[in-house]
Formats: structure tokens, C-alpha cells, sequence
């Protein structure tokens, strides 16, 4: 007689509650800020003056200026809080000797063939990398937010319109930060690793 064994069934990836809560506030939180950014951007464009590159009402919140800045700050407020509660979570459950990048990762790039060990050493420098870019983001947001009471941010950078521009340019880092970190965790656990972080 003939026996069959069923095939072991793959364990499906889990998340913390924590980083749940974290990835999903954070795509908010982002959204918003994109979005009433951009409705920012169009009452005084960076690029070109007044009369410079005009985002398409689709891709704004808030309908006005001071619309969008209500948001701007609404997104910075929830996005920020996030991210030092995350970074206290990290601390309190250790999980940053496994989310940021370490020695091991970068012999790993120089030495290893596996593909895995590959994907998470890259996604790890990446995740590390991001660090000073959204650091960056926020310091400059509150130079701009207000100049007068600190002016010493606006001086770091020369003038108010280098300070709007860096502002500016951390955005598609910050993007681009999103499709890489996507990209690399399909790679390391397909598509149910990346929906396990949310749900």
C-alpha cells in the first residue's frame, strides 16, 4: 500500500505589532506630506519661480496654501511621533542589532554567493541610509516652518531658497527609499513578507 505524505506547508512570515503599526502610520503619514507638499509647492515653486513646474490638482491635498500647510504639519506631527516612538520600541526590544547594518553586512557584499544573505545586507544598508535623509527632512521642515525663531538653520544652508530646495530633494530620496525597501523585501520573502508588514 502505497502511503503519501503531504507536503509541509510553508510557514507564513509574522510581524511585531509594533512594526505593523510603524509601516502602516508611516505610508500615512508620508502620503499626506507628499501630497500637501506638493499643494505647498505649487503656491511658490522651488524650480523656475512662479511660473515654474505646476503639479496637477490630482496629486495635492488641501486646495489652497494655507490648506496644505495644515496637512504638511498634520503628516510631520503623526510621521514624527512615529518615528521616535519606533526608535524607543527598537531600543527597548533590542531589534536594532537586526535592522541596521553591521560589519557582517558589508564582509557579506564582498565575500558570500547567497542571494538571501545578499538581499539582506543591502536591505539593511538601506534601511540605515534612510536615517539622515528623513533627519535631514525634518530639520530643514522646521527651519522652514519657523525661520525667525530659527534662523540658524536657514543660515546652515546660505538663504531660504537652498533651504526649500534641500527640503525639497529628500522627498524623492525618501521614494526612492520606499521602492527599494519594497523591491529587496519581496526579494528576501515574496509578496507575503511585504503584506505581513501591514497586516
Amino acid at each position: 500500500m502505497d502511503s503519501t505524505v503531504p507536503p509541509k506547508s510553508r510557514k507564513l512570515p509574522t510581524q511585531a505589532i509594533g512594526a505593523k503599526i510603524f509601516h502602516s502610520c508611516n505610508i500615512i503619514s508620508l502620503f499626506i506630506m507628499l501630497t500637501s507638499g506638493l499643494q505647498i509647492y505649487n503656491a511658490n515653486p522651488v524650480f523656475g519661480g512662479r511660473a515654474g513646474l505646476h503639479i496637477p490638482p490630482l496629486f495635492t491635498l488641501g486646495g489652497w496654501l494655507a490648506g496644505g500647510r495644515h496637512w504638511h504639519f498634520a503628516g510631520m506631527w503623526l510621521f514624527s511621533l512615529n518615528l521616535l516612538w519606533y526608535g524607543i520600541y527598537v531600543l527597548i526590544t533590542r531589534r536594532w542589532r537586526h535592522r541596521f547594518v553591521n560589519i557582517n553586512d558589508i564582509k557579506a557584499l564582498q565575500k558570500t554567493q547567497n542571494s538571501k544573505r545578499l538581499s539582506y545586507a543591502w536591505h539593511r544598508i538601506v534601511y540605515t541610509a534612510i536615517i539622515p535623509i528623513l533627519l535631514l527632512a525634518l530639520f530643514t521642515g522646521i527651519g522652514m516652518y519657523k525661520p525667525a525663531q530659527f534662523s540658524w538653520i536657514v543660515d546652515m544652508f546660505g538663504s531660504w531658497e537652498a533651504l526649500r530646495i534641500v527640503h525639497f530633494s529628500s522627498v524623492p530620496s525618501v521614494i526612492l527609499f520606499v521602492l527599494i525597501h519594497w523591491q529587496l523585501g519581496r526579494k528576501a520573502g515574496g509578496e507575503e513578507l511585504t503584506e505581513s508588514m501591514f497586516w
